[in-house]
C-alpha cells in the first residue's frame, strides 16, 4: 500500500489519486421553492466576541485574537443536511458529486469491510487512518458494499464544498460565513469553549459525537457512536441547533486564512477574496483531545473545495 504525505488533521483530494472531472456532470438547472424556511431556526444576530486566546486553541490556525464581530440576523438549518435531503436533491436534479466523478473518496479505516480493504492501494502517510476507497461516495459511504438505507437521518458525507454550493443553489439557500457559523454555534453564550459551556461532559453526560478512547485505534463509544450519529442526536444549543460541533465537519462560505481576520472588518466579515482552501467548522466523530481538539466553537480548519471525506458535510443558511 503506497503512502502520500500529510501534515494536518483534515485530508484533501490532492493527497489521493487524481482524475479529471467531467464538468458536464457538475451542472443542474432545477431549483426548489426559495421562500421556504422549513427546518430552519431564526438566528437573531448581534455583536459577539469571535475566536479564542485560550490555551486549548491552535494559534497557527488563526483562532485568535478574540475580536468583536457584528452579525445580521439570518436563518440556519436546525440540522446538518441529511442523506434523505441530499437524496431528494439528487433525485430532482441528477447531480453527481465530485466523489462520484473522481471515483473515490477518503474513508476512516475502521469503517471499511474486509473485502473492500483488500482493494485499497493508497493511504495518507501522516494520517494513515485515512484510506482512499474506490467507489466511496455519499450513497455508499464506506465503499461499494456499504449503504445508507438505515442512515437516512444521518448527515450526508463525502460532500465537497462545490457539492454543497450546488445543493444550496437548488434549495435557495447558501453556506454560512465563518462568522455566522461561530455566532450561531455559540448559541448566545459568550466565550465558552463548547456550545453548552466550558465542560466537555457535564455530570458525565456526552453532548456531542466525538472520539473516546485512544485515537485512532480504540474508540470506547461512550457517546454511542463510532461513525456518524443521527442529526437529531444530543441536545440542541441555545439557538436550537443540533450537533453544531462533533459528528461531521461543516463547510463555510469563506476562503481560509490564518491571518486575514486580524485586519478584516468586524461587520459581517466574509473572509479573504481568494484562497486555496475553504473553511470547515465544528469538528467530527474522529476528533479527540490528543490529536484534533477542534470540536470547540472557536476551532477552525480547511480543505480544498473539491475534497470529500467520510466526516465532512454541511448545513445551510438563508438571508432574512
Amino acid at each position: 500500500m503506497s503512502k502520500v504525505v500529510r501534515s494536518c488533521c483534515s485530508v484533501s483530494r490532492t493527497e489521493g489519486k487524481t482524475r479529471e472531472t467531467n464538468a458536464s456532470l457538475m451542472t443542474m438547472d432545477k431549483v426548489k421553492n426559495h421562500s421556504s424556511i422549513d427546518g430552519m431556526v431564526y438566528i437573531p444576530g448581534g455583536e459577539f466576541l469571535m475566536g479564542t486566546d485560550q490555551k486549548e486553541g491552535f494559534p497557527a490556525d488563526g483562532e485568535g485574537p478574540v475580536r468583536k464581530v457584528k452579525i445580521n440576523p439570518f436563518y440556519m438549518d436546525t440540522y446538518a443536511v441529511t442523506n434523505a435531503q441530499f437524496a431528494e436533491f439528487v433525485n430532482d436534479t441528477g447531480y453527481k458529486t465530485e466523489a462520484e466523478v473522481f471515483g473515490w473518496s477518503f474513508v476512516f479505516y475502521q469503517l471499511i469491510s474486509k473485502e473492500v480493504a483488500k482493494t485499497v492501494k493508497n493511504q495518507v502517510a501522516s494520517t494513515p487512518w485515512w484510506w482512499v476507497v474506490e467507489g466511496a461516495y455519499w450513497k455508499k459511504p464506506e465503499g461499494v458494499d456499504s449503504s445508507i438505507d438505515n442512515r437516512m437521518d444521518h448527515p450526508v458525507i463525502h460532500i465537497s464544498w462545490n457539492d454543497a454550493m450546488k445543493y444550496c443553489e437548488w434549495a435557495g439557500k447558501r453556506l454560512p460565513t465563518e462568522a455566522e457559523w461561530e455566532f450561531a454555534a455559540r448559541g448566545g453564550l459568550e466565550q465558552k469553549i463548547y456550545p453548552w459551556g466550558d465542560e466537555l461532559t457535564p455530570d458525565g453526560e456526552h453532548l456531542c459525537n466525538i472520539w473516546q478512547g485512544k485515537f485512532p485505534h480504540v474508540n470506547t463509544k461512550l457517546d454511542g457512536y463510532l461513525s456518524t450519529a443521527p442529526v437529531s442526536e444530543f441536545p440542541p444549543n441555545g439557538y436550537g441547533l443540533y450537533n453544531i460541533v462533533g459528528n461531521v465537519w461543516e463547510w463555510c462560505e469563506d476562503w481560509f486564512s490564518p491571518t486575514f481576520h486580524v485586519s478584516d472588518t468586524g461587520d459581517n466579515p466574509k473572509g479573504p477574496a481568494t484562497g486555496q482552501t475553504k473553511v470547515m467548522r465544528g469538528g467530527s466523530y474522529l476528533c479527540h483531545h490528543s490529536y484534533c481538539n477542534r470540536y470547540r466553537v472557536a476551532a477552525r480548519s480547511s480543505n480544498t473545495p473539491d475534497s470529500s471525506t467520510g466526516n465532512l458535510g454541511f448545513r445551510c443558511v438563508k438571508d432574512i
